[in-house]
């Protein structure tokens, strides 16, 4: 018998498989036709097909300096030029007062009160790091303050500013419009707006951005929800209830190597643990009473979580995945929003019932001051920080 060609072979192999196929779908128990379809369809294709590229960083956005790390830009006293002159201040939005006090971090004292609008909500800088825009929630205006001289500026009028952010690339403020249940996009220089996203949950506060820029999660306090919204097409992609009841999400951290985020839930006392790309349903981390702000050290490797309904702090360790220290404050108090000296030495945070501000030390957990303040203490900014860009709240740096 002569030996076959080539070609022969695979049409002899091709017909082998073909039967089987076959077979296979006549054998009763479990495959029904649409599988066996499948299965002799599939057979013949042995070359793999080529995978979808996966979409690169959101267009403009600064390349990360580390991709392993979101924060490597926000290492101890690692000023962008823009800001090397500022004088470092901390700046606190008291709410029931309308004003901001502004304290000297090395003498603990208030040196200055700005009169700002009604219900003034945070201190945020901008993305260009020049300015500081403080959201009067009620007064329904942003007060500029230049950080370098400290001057307030004019108010300009921006309906129910909660909270504000800034989209990775710069290209628009993207204010937490709370009670209007809107997410509005603005011109970040002239806070023009460019784009409203009605949602349908009730009271958006907080968010962060996915390392690559291409989304953003946001927290709805008064309805226990969270968001996950595209960023370049400034739509609602995802919604989902925290499995929670009676949950009040707060603040919005991404992990410094960009694969989970913590949701600060004052209710749950503690944080959602969230896989943003999935958007899957998060779990629960217990915490403290009262679970509010989330703040990461220059060296990336902790987040201090402040726990308003009990006066402490706790420290979370990203590489254990897992809580090492709590910190007391020694006569109780009510710690909220702030920030992260530049140095990375001290913690700065709101007594939002207390009329003050504390200054913990973040190797020790020591008070190291409390500064009496105006009324309702809320978000306040320490400024300048390490970073080359602000996305916004008290201070996101990347």
């Amino acid at each position: 018998m002569t030996t076959l060609s080539q070609r022969s072979k695979s049409l002899l192999a091709a017909g082998a498989l073909a039967a089987l196929a076959a077979l296979a779908g006549c054998s009763g128990a479990g495959t029904d036709r649409t599988e066996a379809r499948s299965t002799k369809a599939a057979a013949p294709a042995a070359v793999p097909k080529a995978k979808a590229k996966a979409p690169g960083a959101l267009p403009g956005m600064p390349p990360l300096l580390d991709p392993r790390d979101v924060y490597a830009a926000d290492r101890p006293n690692r000023l962008s030029p823009v800001v090397k002159g500022f004088p470092s201040r901390v700046y606190v939005p008291n709410t029931n007062s309308g004003t901001v006090s502004v304290i000297d971090p090395k003498t603990y004292k208030v040196i200055e009160t700005i009169k700002v609008g009604v219900q003034p909500q945070h201190v945020v800088p901008s993305w260009d790091l020049k300015t500081l825009w403080v959201n009067n929630n009620r007064g329904h205006t942003l007060t500029p303050i230049d950080p370098r001289t400290g001057a307030a500026g004019n108010p300009v009028e921006v309906h129910d500013p909660y909270n504000l952010y800034f989209t990775p690339n710069g290209k628009y403020a993207v204010v937490m419009a709370s009670l209007d249940r809107e997410l509005v996009f603005r011109d970040p220089h002239t806070m023009e707006r460019v784009h409203t996203e009605p949602v349908s949950c009730y009271g958006v506060n907080h968010a962060d951005f996915s390392a690559d820029g291409r989304y953003f999660v946001v927290s709805c306090e008064f309805s226990g929800e969270l968001l996950k919204v595209d960023t370049e097409k400034m739509k609602v992609i995802g919604q989902q209830r925290l499995p929670f009841r009676g949950a009040m999400p707060q603040d919005v951290k991404l992990s410094p190597d960009g694969r989970t985020f913590y949701i600060a839930d004052m209710m749950a006392h503690g944080m959602w643990v969230l896989n943003g790309d999935t958007f899957a349903p998060p779990k629960l981390l217990p915490t403290g009473k009262g679970c509010h702000g989330l703040y990461v050290s220059r060296d990336s490797k902790e987040m201090y979580v402040s726990n308003r309904g009990e006066g402490s702090v706790s420290v979370y360790d990203f590489a254990r995945g897992a809580l090492t220290k709590k910190w007391h404050l020694p006569d109780g108090g009510s710690p909220d929003m702030g920030g992260v000296s530049a140095d990375g030495k001290v913690l700065w945070l709101s007594g939002r019932y207390d009329s003050e501000v504390y200054a913990i030390d973040t190797t020790t957990g020591k008070q190291l001051a409390r500064i009496p303040v105006g009324s309702g203490p809320h978000g306040l900014a320490v400024y300048p920080q390490p970073g080359r860009y602000s996305l916004g709240h008290t201070g996101v740096f990347r």
